[in-house]
Order: structure tokens, then C-alpha cells, then sequence
């Protein structure tokens, strides 16, 4: 193998662990950076050691890391997951390779900079506050949301961790009393990706509908590889918990506003090259970013996209790194669906030992159906669904006619539940 076939990925897991073989399949051979001594908990299954001719694990100083890279010559390194995002900037920069430059690298990776930095591009961002100090959030709530809040929507608002991954740490808070306990479930714990919150992240509630909107970019040229609109139910104590996901078609009144704001907001977060994923709601004043991961979309959803159209955000990041001239010649051309998918996240009622899920074989029966992506097996613990992290099963449909996937989205929805998990 030639010592110019190489790429390197910083923290190569959830949906970033498909790169390695992708890359591989095109005669590249793969370097893993890992830029923490260990790899966090949640993501360490996805992790496949045996894609990579070496690793590199990062020690914290970043001139001897690149150091260390550079003996393997990479024709490019990119962030797998949302962890590797500033470490990959650092290295590409370092290295001379395609980068997006570290001189908004924390605008990219901190929540609270990143909503500052789009405000300041002069696009609708969420009001918010970073704070340490539980009487200036109050203060704060009071002042900016409850005194504003209006046309009988509650006065609510988000708090989470500045840096972490998925729904980790993420509270709805409608008052003084659930802020406070949600403000103490926050600060001083460690994420989902092992950061220490010394700070709390509170924002206004954006009341619409929310999408992800799935883009890689060269040279500031952004392509649309897949929209999605999320659905969210009440459950299991928690507000707006993440349940499903449908992929939408590529153009379409919506789907030309949600494209025009985020192309906008990766523009003002100086993502010029590579994968990002933004999620953003339809708010009555428009769209309104929630955040952009400069990295892949989560939840091994370019997969199922490849399903759905054939290539994915997966593909089009090959091609922006090792094929930039077919990049080029067919940047702008839109995804067309041969299959509709949704991906549904199944949820636990209760914590225990599992047993066996006994309506499982019913929802492999539907029509549309394609994928169990199962965490949990029978024998193993299960614990109570209230976060991305503690779903059991995730559910994908597939079919060429999408009526027949949104009646079995609404079939599963109704085999969830108590009667689907028996528990010990």
C-alpha cells in the first residue's frame, strides 16, 4: 500500500465506524486518532479496531500527535463522531491537509459559541445563557422568558451540557422548580463523551416542527445528501423524547427554507469542507438552529439513506476527501427516492433484567419493515428509555410507497410499550 492511500479519522465511531471500510473499498487504508485515552462507554461497541493498520491515541499535546500522524502520510483526516471535531481541525491544519481551520473550531464544538456565532452571521438563533450560577438562570428565566412569553405557549425552556453528544443531559423545563433540579442533574456531572459540565446551557424552547438536514461540503460548496423531520413524544417523565425519524424528499417549499437557513449557518460556523449535520426547527419565525455537528449524522442513519437513494452522506464525504473532481462535476444533484425510510427508537417502560421482547416477531411481519438494531438481548439489563442512549431497539422501515411505512411507523408505535418487553 502506498504510503499516499491513507486516511486518517479521529474517533471513528457510531456512524463514523462505516468510513474505514468505505475508504477501504476505494484503496485507501485507515489511521485511527482517538482523542481520549479511553474510548467513552456509550460509543465503545461501535468501535471496529480491526479497519485500521494503526492508531494513534492523542495525549494531549497536539504538535507531537501530528507529529505522530504525519509518519503515515494521510491524504486526509476527518472527525468521525462530534469528540474528534476540534481534534481533527487541529491535525488537518497542522498536517496542510483539507481543513476547516481551528479559528472557529470551538465555535463548531461549543453549543453556546455556536449559537453566538450565527447570531452574529445575523440569522434567528435561540436566546441563551452559559452560567454556573443557579440565581443568574433564574434571573435570567424570568427576565428573558417568562416576562416574554406570550400566545399561550408556556414559558419553557432547554438546558443541557455545552459540549456533549445525542439527547445526553438535555432537560424541558417549564418553571423555577423543574429548572433548578434540572440545573443540579447537570453541572458538575460528567457528559456522554466524558467532559467535565462546569457550566449549564440554557435556552429558549423553539416551539415547530424539527428536521435534520445532512450536508457535505468542498471547497464552501454544500450538498444536501438527506432532510429528515424527527417526531418526539411524552414519555416515561420525559418532554419531547426523540422517537423516530422520517426521511423527506429533496425539494419542496420546506425543504428549500431548511436548505437555504442551514446552508447559511455552515457558512457562518466556517464549515467549508466535509460532512455536518444541523438540526433546526420551523419556528413561526422561521427556521431556527438547535446545533451543526461538523461530522456525520448520528444514529447509522447514512446507511439507511444509502437504502433509500442508493449513496449517503457516507459516500459523498469519499468522494469530497479522495474524489474531489466527481465531487465537483456532480455537486447540486438531487437525491431521489426509490424507498421510503423511517427509523423509529423503541421505548423501554421500565429498568430490569430483559427476558424477551414477545411482540418482536409482529413488527418483523410489517410490510415496510427492514432492521432491528438491537442493544439489548434477552439476559441483559434494560434500563428505563429517556435518552438516545438508553433505547433498546431501534426499528427501521423501508418501502417504495411511503403511505404503507407511515401506517407501520404507527403500528410499532402501538406494539411499544409494556406488552413489548417482558422483564424480570
Amino acid at each position: 500500500m502506498s504510503a499516499r492511500r491513507r486516511v486518517a479519522i479521529v474517533d471513528a465511531y457510531s456512524s463514523g465506524r462505516r468510513l474505514a471500510p468505505l475508504f477501504r473499498e476505494r484503496g485507501f487504508s485507515c489511521v485511527h486518532i482517538r482523542s481520549t485515552p479511553v474510548v467513552p462507554a456509550v460509543y465503545a461497541p461501535s468501535f471496529v479496531p480491526g479497519d485500521f493498520e494503526a492508531e494513534v491515541v492523542h495525549g494531549g499535546d497536539p504538535g507531537e500527535t501530528a507529529a505522530r500522524v504525519a509518519e503515515h502520510e494521510p491524504v486526509a483526516l476527518i472527525a468521525g463522531i462530534e469528540s474528534g471535531v476540534e481534534l481533527a481541525d487541529t491535525l488537518s491544519e497542522a498536517l496542510g491537509l483539507l481543513t476547516n481551520g481551528t479559528q472557529l473550531s470551538s465555535a463548531r464544538r461549543d453549543k453556546h459559541r455556536m449559537g453566538e456565532t450565527v447570531r452574529a452571521a445575523g440569522l434567528r438563533a435561540a436566546r441563551q445563557l452559559l452560567t454556573a450560577d443557579e440565581d443568574e438562570l433564574l434571573a435570567w428565566y424570568e427576565g428573558e422568558i417568562r416576562a416574554r412569553a406570550g400566545d399561550g405557549r408556556p414559558a419553557r425552556v432547554v438546558l443541557k451540557p455545552v459540549k456533549s453528544a445525542g439527547n445526553d443531559g438535555v432537560f424541558f423545563c417549564d418553571g423555577p422548580d423543574e429548572i433548578r433540579a434540572a440545573f443540579r442533574s447537570v453541572l458538575g456531572t460528567d457528559s456522554a463523551l466524558a467532559i467535565r459540565n462546569d457550566e449549564v446551557l440554557a435556552q429558549e424552547y423553539l416551539f415547530g416542527g424539527e428536521y435534520y438536514v445532512n450536508t457535505v461540503s468542498l471547497d464552501g460548496v454544500h450538498q444536501v445528501c438527506d432532510i429528515w423531520r424527527t417526531s418526539h413524544i411524552n414519555a416515561n417523565g420525559v418532554r419531547d423524547l426523540l422517537d423516530g425519524a422520517w426521511l423527506l424528499d429533496r425539494h419542496g417549499p420546506l425543504q428549500e427554507k431548511l436548505t437555504r437557513y442551514a446552508f447559511s449557518v455552515l457558512d457562518a460556523l466556517g464549515i467549508r469542507h466535509g460532512p455536518a449535520h444541523t438540526e433546526l426547527k420551523l419556528t413561526p419565525d422561521g427556521p431556527c438552529l438547535i446545533e451543526t455537528g461538523a461530522r456525520l449524522c448520528g444514529g447509522d442513519l447514512p446507511r439507511l439513506v444509502r437504502k433509500a437513494v442508493g449513496e449517503s452522506q457516507l459516500d459523498w464525504t469519499a468522494d469530497a476527501y479522495t474524489e474531489p473532481e466527481r465531487f465537483r462535476a456532480r455537486a447540486g444533484e438531487p437525491y431521489a427516492i426509490r424507498e421510503y425510510v423511517s427509523s423509529m427508537s423503541l421505548i423501554a417502560p421500565r429498568s430490569g433484567t430483559l427476558l424477551s421482547y414477545p411482540r418482536l416477531e409482529q413488527v418483523k411481519a410489517l410490510e415496510s419493515f427492514h432492521e432491528a438494531k438491537i442493544s439489548v438481548n434477552a439476559g441483559e439489563a434494560i434500563r428505563r428509555s429517556v435518552d438516545d442512549f438508553s433505547v433498546p431497539m431501534l426499528v427501521d422501515l423501508a418501502h417504495p410507497v411511503q403511505d404503507v411505512v407511515l401506517r407501520d411507523y404507527a403500528t410499532v408505535r402501538y406494539l411499544d410499550g409494556e406488552g413489548f418487553y417482558d422483564i424480570a
